[in-house]
């Protein structure tokens, strides 16, 4: 396991258990108390051969001021808060699994020939201010225009009929 998605798992096991978010752990690398960046959290149920879905929360840029603050931040809410799911118990923490995705900054971008499902996450955002986000490489999305009709359901954007801006970008991926 890496210490990413350790921390998420501690996080939400601790949570799970308790009730209560962990403090900053003091032996992790200089990176996680330095850099900032958007971080999503994913979790995965094993239920026989099948890996599903059960919780994925995240910031496209960063809401904390460190990497560890923003895992754990994200990792409760993954865990808890994503209206799709019943917050996660105790006794299921043993068949899940746990993703972190570390973001780099979005960029604009004016064509979906610029668009990779696998290769690039985007966002798309109306003028008023909503906001519709789909991580890359995700199973099942094969091609930009599925990607984008997806993030922009997520964001409540009719695509047809509204104005929006598009934005990739990279993730660097750690998984269990």
């Amino acid at each position: 396991m890496n210490k990413y998605t350790e921390l998420a798992r501690k996080t939400a096991e601790t949570y799970a258990k308790t009730g209560k978010t962990i403090p900053v752990p003091e032996d992790l690398s200089e990176e996680f108390y330095r850099a900032q960046k958007g971080v999503f959290v994913t979790i995965y149920k094993s239920e026989g051969s099948k890996r599903n879905l059960r919780g994925c929360v995240g910031t496209f840029e960063p809401t904390k001021s460190n990497i560890a603050e923003e895992i754990i931040q994200n990792a409760v809410w993954a865990s808890q808060e994503d209206n799709r799911f019943s917050p996660i118990q105790s006794d299921e923490l043993d068949s899940l699994s746990y993703e972190v995705s570390l973001l780099e900054p979005p960029e604009q971008i004016y064509s979906t020939a610029d668009l990779d499902s696998q290769k690039y996450g985007i966002i798309i955002k109306t003028v008023d201010g909503r906001t519709g986000l789909l991580l890359p490489d995700i199973e099942g999305v094969d091609s930009p225009a599925h990607q984008i009709e997806i993030a922009a359901r997520k964001g409540d954007i009719d695509i047809e009929h509204e104005e929006f801006s598009l934005f990739r970008f990279t993730v660097t991926k750690f998984k269990e």
